[in-house]
């Protein structure tokens, strides 16, 4: 009997192992037809493909075949081909210094140009997909959840103050951002030059930008759209620093996403792929790079346009998508975030903002973003009228408006190299 009971149970131990074995080629199977399908989907046909020195594929693709257009909101959306609106410059005698900087471009186009009535993307390979944790959450930032205001690692009172007024910025789990912050009801644009640098990675699961954010809506559930430069290698496979623009109406939980790897921004423009690394960096002491990045909402038709360099239109994010920002933004940040599972820890992150020197390092050495503008209904570009700096972390990134004399413009700088004595 107990012979019979151990052959049974090597019998079953059997069909167990096969069954599992059969499962676990099923889910294999499965998640490559996922990819298979996912990879369709974000990569539409090409009329010309361009091999970038850098190892990127730039796709030029029909204009009115983009992705953008599998959205729900947008299947039956008409391509505005160029903003209807004219942005005027402020001439005022406090405008800062003009910098030696130098020209940026993305190094695919060395390597030749898109065709008229086609629009430059990035190829997505099986391999990005395979670095995400998932193929639902591929290119999407981790969701926006808010500390308690009274957490350890607050600057005194939690607060930027803006026109007297005490503004409580809230901490934000994984991420530890220095910005310069303005407050208001009616900005229909903001803009900036971002000083190009490029920051330390510590870890594939990190990321650091320099941004612009617009934002408007409740602090749980934020509606945001975002332009700057990024190195993540989680989503490009590599450190390179390049172009990114980002979206989302609930925070982060589960809209937008960086780039074209979801659906909803339209591109238009046929030179600026987003994505695409930028180049050359700046040199600490040395030559300085900007890049000049304004997103602008159009108030004829409710798009928020996004242009990149000297008024290089990319495209623009949709009315359709937005609740909150169909009229305005109400919020507007610039500045760098680091994104790390280790920042506000000990050991903290060793990745990088900036130029991984600190603000107080000032210009040649600190990340800076120069011409700090907003846009209001009366459609003229100007600086803030009333501004505050913020800094999670202040010993590990921080943040200064600094101001060379009396009737100069300010000129913001941020930064830092994360781990070190005051930051352990």
């Amino acid at each position: 009997m107990a012979k019979c009971t151990t052959t049974l149970t090597i019998l079953l131990a059997m069909i167990l192992i096969v069954l599992s074995d059969d499962v676990e080629a099923n889910k294999a199977t499965e998640t490559s037809l996922d990819i298979d399908t996912k990879l369709k989907l974000l990569n539409k046909p090409a009329v010309k493909s361009i091999k970038s020195e850098d190892g990127d594929i730039i796709d030029c693709v029909d204009i009115y075949k983009q992705p953008a257009f599998d959205h729900p909101a947008l299947r039956n959306h008409t391509i505005q081909m160029r903003p209807s609106f004219h942005v005027k410059s402020e001439t005022s005698s406090t405008k800062n210094k003009t910098s030696h900087k130098q020209a940026v471009s993305q190094t695919w186009q060395k390597s030749g140009r898109c065709p008229n009535g086609t629009v430059p993307i990035r190829r997505i390979r099986r391999e990005d997909l395979l670095r995400a944790s998932s193929l639902e959450n591929f290119g999407k930032k981790a969701p926006h959840f808010s500390h308690k205001n009274n957490a350890t690692y607050l600057l005194p009172n939690n607060a930027v103050y803006i026109n007297n007024t005490n503004v409580s910025i809230p901490t934000l789990p994984n991420r530890s951002a220095a910005t310069l912050v303005t407050l208001g009801y009616s900005y229909i644009g903001a803009s900036g030059s971002l000083n190009l640098w490029h920051p330390n990675v510590q870890s594939a699961d990190d990321y650091t930008t320099a941004q612009i954010w617009l934002k408007h809506g409740p602090g749980d559930n934020f509606e945001a759209i975002e332009s700057g430069y990024v190195v993540n290698p989680k989503l490009y496979g590599d450190t390179l620093t390049r172009l990114f623009a980002y979206w989302t109406v609930d925070a982060y939980r589960s809209t937008g996403c960086f780039d074209l790897t979801c659906t909803g921004f339209v591109q238009t423009g046929i030179g600026i792929a987003l994505g695409a690394s930028l180049g050359p960096w700046s040199v600490d002491m040395g030559a300085q790079y900007e890049v000049p990045v304004s997103i602008n909402l159009d108030p004829n038709t409710g798009n928020w346009w996004l242009k990149v360099g000297e008024n290089v239109v990319v495209g623009y994010w949709p009315t359709a998508l937005f609740n909150y920002m169909k009229g305005s933004a109400e919020i507007v940040e610039w500045g760098g975030q680091v994104y790390s599972p280790n920042v506000k820890k000990t050991p903290h992150t060793t990745t990088t903002m900036g130029s991984g020197n600190y603000a107080s390092s000032l210009q040649g050495a600190a990340c800076y973003i120069k011409n700090v503008r907003i846009v209001d209904y009366s459609l003229s570009s100007k600086y803030p009228q009333w501004v505050g700096t913020w800094a999670d972390e202040p010993y590990c990134y921080s943040a200064y408006n600094y101001m060379e004399a009396y009737g100069v413009e300010p000129v913001f700088y941020f930064g830092g190299p994360g781990r070190n004595p005051n930051c352990p």
